[in-house]
């Protein structure tokens, strides 16, 4: 991996997810990571990564900088920055509803900007990162992806589908935890203790998307072959369906995809 020094501005739970997948390849030495409290950051310290309060300072000492700030305070704070970064620097905003035309306005335009959504699976390796830059050069974006690959896969997309990664990559991740921890409830309903229960609905979901992932099939197709006539499948498909399951998947992920676009 390249080894220029990355700053997280904005380590909250997702750029402390994002710190904690590059560690598996990134020398803690040559990263920051801000934070106003940052005694919350104090795991990362524990272990060479180099923590502060001072996001000027981390700007100072490199030259990728991942923005993941809440969407209400990115404004503020590359304003205060903008001084700060140069032509140099590599900009990476993993904020959702702010994009890079905005971004650009608070800093100088000869500065490179690459928008990235990543999800807190980024921790652990196994996060979806969807890409997108308007002046980025090759080079940088090529050097944006090495770094989101540590953290699992990336894909590049066109900005205007960046609100719908963001929540079917970034919020998803939260609607399919809602999904297995109804699996779970269910499970201890028809006679599993919780942890029992927990392994069985993890491990089925974890499998179901692996035979996705790697037959390529539609997910139709590896229905049909655990639905059988008249079987236990079928019923409680049919059941699920006529009390609304895929509808208000489909609902809820409009509602949030509206939330985002609302201003």
């Amino acid at each position: 991996m390249n080894h220029d020094t990355i700053a997280i501005i904005g380590g909250g739970n997702l750029g402390k997810s994002i710190a904690q997948g590059l560690l598996k390849q990134h020398n803690p030495s040559q990263m920051y990571v801000t934070r106003t409290k940052v005694a919350l950051l104090d795991d990362l310290k524990a272990i060479g990564v180099h923590t502060t309060s001072d996001n000027i300072l981390a700007v100072q000492q490199s030259k990728i900088l991942i923005f993941a700030l809440k969407p209400y305070r990115i404004e503020s704070v590359l304003k205060e920055l903008a001084p700060y970064i140069t032509e140099n620097h590599l900009v990476i905003s993993v904020i959702s509803d702010f994009s890079i035309e905005q971004l650009k306005s608070c800093v100088s335009d000869t500065v490179q900007i690459v928008r990235a959504m990543p999800n807190t699976a980024a921790a652990i390796g196994e996060s979806l990162t969807c890409l997108a830059t308007k002046n980025a050069s090759a080079a940088n974006m090529s050097k944006a992806k090495l770094i989101f690959d540590s953290l699992g896969e990336t894909i590049e997309i066109d900005e205007s589908l960046m609100d719908a990664a963001t929540v079917l990559g970034a919020c998803g991740i939260a609607y399919v935890l809602r999904f297995i921890r109804a699996m779970i409830q269910g499970g201890i309903e028809i006679g599993f203790d919780a942890k029992t229960a927990t392994k069985i609905a993890s491990q089925t979901v974890k499998g179901a998307s692996e035979l996705l992932l790697q037959n390529g099939n539609h997910p139709e197709e590896e229905i049909d072959k655990v639905t059988t006539p008249k079987g236990c499948t079928i019923a409680g498909l049919n059941e699920m369906e006529h009390q609304g399951f895929s509808s208000s998947l489909i609902k809820g992920i409009k509602t949030s995809i509206e939330t985002i676009q609302k201003d």
